[in-house]
């Protein structure tokens, strides 16, 4: 069997932290492992995380926040998801698919009705047969120095309670990206 073969199943486990050694464990160690460095953002820290195991080697991660957000004139709350992550040789194997749903399976215990994620768009695919729907508006999001800025990438929601419904109007971040 291949290394990048898994013998069996693999298990979500949840992670007590997770750092930039384990990042670069799973995407290398390159000056932009999530290809929206371009972008000129900066990032918010993730507070719940989510791994996959080959071995001694982490192979997956996604991470979740809960953050402020209007949607027009309505002020929630979402669970951000981010920091998704499955190393190169491992991807096609379902791992993206296993770690966002265990990270969704806890963001429903922790109250907001939606879960909100940003990426890049040859990705967009994956998270719509993941059960994500694309937002046909730009979303704001904070930046330092007190800027607000137009999210370049894609922006998808998906509920997290039965009858949930995503409210219209313009959306605003009221923190850093997640």
């Amino acid at each position: 069997m291949p290394d990048n073969q898994l013998p069996v199943a693999p298990t979500v486990v949840r992670l007590p932290r997770y750092t930039k050694t384990e990042q670069d464990e799973i995407l290398g160690d390159g000056d932009d492992p999530f290809g929206v460095a371009a972008a000129g953002l900066t990032w918010l820290p993730k507070e719940e995380h989510f791994g996959i195991r080959h071995g001694d080697r982490l192979v997956a991660h996604a991470g979740l926040l809960r953050l402020p957000v209007a949607i027009g004139d309505t002020r929630t709350e979402v669970v951000g998801v981010g920091g998704v992550a499955v190393a190169p040789d491992m991807q096609g194997q379902g791992l993206a698919r296993l770690v966002v749903t265990a990270a969704l399976d806890h963001a429903r215990t922790m109250g907001p009705q939606h879960a909100l994620l940003f990426c890049r768009p040859l990705l967009v695919p994956l998270y719509q047969r993941l059960g994500w729907h694309p937002l046909d508006r730009d979303v704001l999001v904070e930046q330092p120095g007190t800027r607000l800025v137009t999210m370049p990438l894609r922006t998808m929601v998906t509920p997290l309670r039965d009858q949930a419904h995503w409210p219209s109007g313009p959306v605003r971040l009221f923190s850093l990206p997640m």
